[in-house]
């Protein structure tokens, strides 16, 4: 999961963005309005993070000009100001949750969560694709009960994969979400990944595959398991 921190003070920043990425996000940072309002508009997030007293535009301009724009992106506030007005005016901006400052890394990690689920189409703190279970909060994942270690980035591409399960996903869609970087058509770090994944998902020989390939086009996470006509 993609997440956009938009916050001006910048032990805060890093204190979050650190926080987050032991929890196997990959997370963007801006330190002030504008920045974080252009990125959120021309890059894919899955959640933002917005501080409400930012530089350039506060955040209630950069909220209120994201749902303008159309960006549904889930937005969780951060503020000092914690007042009901305040928090009543982010919510009726088309915020999704509220945090006062100060704040304990497991609340804002728990809220994010929070807004994940409820915004997402699994509800649940464990996502499934058949036998496959990958557990968000742990993050441990498990085939027919038995455990499955996994690398950070191997964590990333899985859970992007699940959450989007029985779509096609592009290459390109793939790099800016789990790698933060536009995709580059002589790399191959995806077939590479989603080749280790295979391997300790499905085995050598596994008569249940899970990941399809879409060839010249990307990676389908399928719940059942189809043909393999057309594809790689």
């Amino acid at each position: 999961m993609r997440i956009l921190v938009i916050e001006d003070e910048r032990k805060v920043a890093n204190f979050i963005k650190h926080g987050l990425e032991e929890e196997r996000y990959i997370v963007d940072t801006a330190y002030d309005g504008n920045t974080g309002l252009n990125m959120a508009i021309n890059n894919q997030f899955d959640a933002i993070l917005l501080d409400v007293m930012l530089p350039g535009k506060d955040g209630f301009v950069v909220l209120k000009e994201l749902r303008e724009a159309g960006i549904l992106t889930p937005i969780l506030m951060l503020t000092a100001r914690g007042s009901t007005d305040d928090r009543v005016q982010g919510l009726d901006l088309g915020a999704d949750d509220y945090l006062a400052k100060p704040f304990s890394f497991e609340e804002l990690a728990a809220r994010l969560r929070s807004i994940l689920r409820r915004t997402g189409p699994d509800k649940s703190t464990k996502l499934r694709c058949g036998d496959l279970i990958l557990d968000t909060v742990s993050h441990f994942a498990y085939r027919s009960g038995v455990e499955i270690e996994l690398t950070t980035k191997e964590y990333a591409l899985l859970e992007y994969l699940m959450r989007n399960k029985n779509k096609i996903l592009s290459r390109s869609t793939i790099t800016q979400h789990v790698w933060r970087h536009n995709f580059d058509p002589e790399s191959n770090i995806i077939d590479v990944y989603i080749k280790r994944l295979r391997s300790k998902i499905e085995g050598e020989d596994s008569a249940k595959p899970i990941i399809q390939s879409i060839r010249g086009v990307g990676y389908r996470l399928r719940d059942v398991p189809g043909d393999d006509n057309g594809n790689d």
